[in-house]
């Protein structure tokens, strides 16, 4: 075997992901939202049972969906940090010249 020769298995990229999509940060992320949502769902709303699981699987599947997903491969606490410290840090420009037309 030569020294200078590595072998990388199939699946390098799956470490750190559940079911080799999902990374950790993403899937915690989606259940801490998704949890209260479902609870919400289920012990507030007023409905009947089918209505109420027909909402709840309205409400609770994009919410889990999109933070699976997350926003550019980023989680949505790493997104929104990023924003923030955007928001923070953009400046306003002012235009201090003079305005010339030319008619000609």
């Amino acid at each position: 075997m030569n020294p200078e020769i590595y072998h990388i298995p199939a699946n390098y990229t799956d470490a750190g992901r559940i079911l080799g999509v999902f990374e950790i940060r993403n899937v915690v992320e989606a259940v801490l939202l998704a949890l209260p949502t479902l609870y919400f769902c289920l012990a507030l709303l007023p409905l009947a049972l089918k209505a109420k699981l027909i909402v709840t699987i309205v409400l609770v599947i994009p919410v889990g969906g999109f933070a699976l997903i997350g926003i550019r491969d980023d989680s949505l606490t790493r997104w929104l940090k990023i924003w923030r410290r955007w928001r923070k840090r953009r400046r306003i420009l002012y235009f201090r010249g003079e305005v010339t037309q030319s008619w000609d």
